[in-house]
């Protein structure tokens, strides 16, 4: 059998033994640890979350620069998100922030500011500040960070809950940032974490000779984050990872020539067929944990299948792709696969048993609900085909499909994963 890996940044194992890399610390990131604050003990309360998610989350998946790893435990997430969202801060999820945006995931934050290649003397361009949580994990890793932000509201909040934490280095503005912000240029490094079809000619314009350019692109539920360099006037692209972002809005999307249609949900390379550019990694589907991609020619659809293992309960295993899905339109979701499943043991509680989820979301992504469909198979070593139906809310505009032991141990291997919407009457 001849295993590939999709993405080894996804499936790192190891733990944390970062040392400390002399970075300098904002009044946040002093603050991230006990110290002596305006004459009183302050311990902050979510230090040994922060850390578990340093160690277990973000390091044990592949982030390995030790400057990234210790501004990430210096950042005080939850100062970033709502005080409702606070208890989940420090768990590797995105969280809504409004006007219909988030807050990227901590190994996403980590993995593109590793991505990046931060030095102390650069000059970086932020599109989309959002929370301001990417230009706060980006202060003490380099000189300047300006900052974009088109949504006014998003971009006072962030401009100051930055400045109330002491980031006296990054600089922010209202604005679109397709054009970016070319009095301040040119960049060393541009960072882009909204999502155009095509990268904009004007950041292109504003990276400087051998910067580095970390943004994804692509149609909206097909994104691949790339690596751009310029050399001589030319770019470098190196296709890193398939991703799901927000949409660029403004000019990026007023240009957009690829629309998609929520009536009419499906998902992309459902058989794992295709992959990025010389690589092993199958497009569309994304951020995915313990996944190994099978080619052995034992595939029920195709060349290739998805394999997903686990062995610690609770652990995750899993892959995501993202669709859209008007429930105006559509009733119900049908799904089908087929499975082989290996040695199927509990998980920490009896409702961690392999699947397959949607989570639905409304237009402005604040309310959402999980829908799950189990892998009612035995464990027999064969295939079998699984068919089951999920009811689509009224008011759900896009989702997301998570396809995974859902926590249970043993190994599930996957294929031929689709949808069929039936409409409402």
């Amino acid at each position: 059998m001849v295993r590939h890996s999709i993405t080894a940044v996804f499936i790192f194992s190891g733990l944390l033994t970062a040392p400390s890399s002399g970075l300098a610390q904002p009044a946040a990131a002093r603050q991230a640890q006990p110290a002596t604050l305006n004459g009183r003990h302050v311990t902050d309360r979510y230090t040994s979350a922060r850390e578990r998610m340093v160690r277990e989350d973000i390091a044990a998946s592949g982030v390995t620069n030790a400057r990234v790893l210790e501004s990430i435990r210096l950042t005080p997430r939850h100062e970033f998100v709502a005080a409702a969202q606070r208890p989940l801060a420090y768990f590797d999820m995105s969280l809504p922030i409004g006007e219909r945006q988030t807050i990227s995931g901590p190994f996403v934050v980590a993995y593109m500011t590793e991505q990046l290649n931060p030095k102390p003397t650069d000059r970086v361009l932020e599109i989309g500040t959002g929370s301001g949580y990417q230009a706060a994990v980006l202060s003490p890793l380099v000189g300047t960070v300006y900052s974009i932000e088109i949504h006014e509201s998003l971009g006072r909040r962030a401009r100051s809950t930055l400045r109330r934490l002491g980031y006296t280095n990054v600089i922010t503005k209202i604005g679109d940032g397709f054009i970016g912000w070319e009095e301040k240029g040119p960049f060393d490094k541009i960072i882009v974490t909204c999502s155009p079809e095509e990268i904009p000619a004007p950041l292109i314009d504003q990276l400087v000779e051998g910067g580095i350019m970390i943004i994804p692109v692509g149609e909206r539920y097909e994104q691949t984050l790339v690596r751009i360099q310029k050399r001589e006037g030319e770019l470098e692209r190196t296709d890193l990872v398939p991703s799901l972002f927000v949409p660029m809005t403004g000019q990026a999307e007023d240009r957009r020539a690829v629309l998609p249609d929520p009536a009419k949900p499906h998902l992309a390379n459902p058989s794992f067929e295709e992959c990025l550019p010389d690589s092993e990694t199958p497009t569309a589907w994304y951020y995915g944990r313990q996944e190994t991609l099978i080619e052995n020619g034992n595939s029920p659809a195709g060349q290739r299948h998805l394999l997903l293992t686990n062995s610690e309960p609770g652990r995750p295993a899993h892959i995501f792709q993202g669709f859209p899905v008007d429930g105006r339109a559509v009733r119900e979701l049908k799904i089908t696969y087929q499975v082989r499943v290996v040695g199927l043991g509990s998980g920490r509680i009896p409702t961690e048993q392999p699947g397959v989820a949607i989570r639905f979301f409304d237009e402005r992504r604040t309310r959402s609900t999980r829908l799950v469909s189990s892998m009612r198979v035995l464990n027999n070593n064969q295939w079998s085909v699984v068919t089951d139906s999920l009811l689509v809310p009224v008011w759900s505009r896009e989702a997301i499909i998570q396809v995974g032991l859902m926590g249970a141990t043993g190994q599930i291997e996957v294929d031929e994963i689709q949808i069929t919407p039936v409409k409402r009457s």
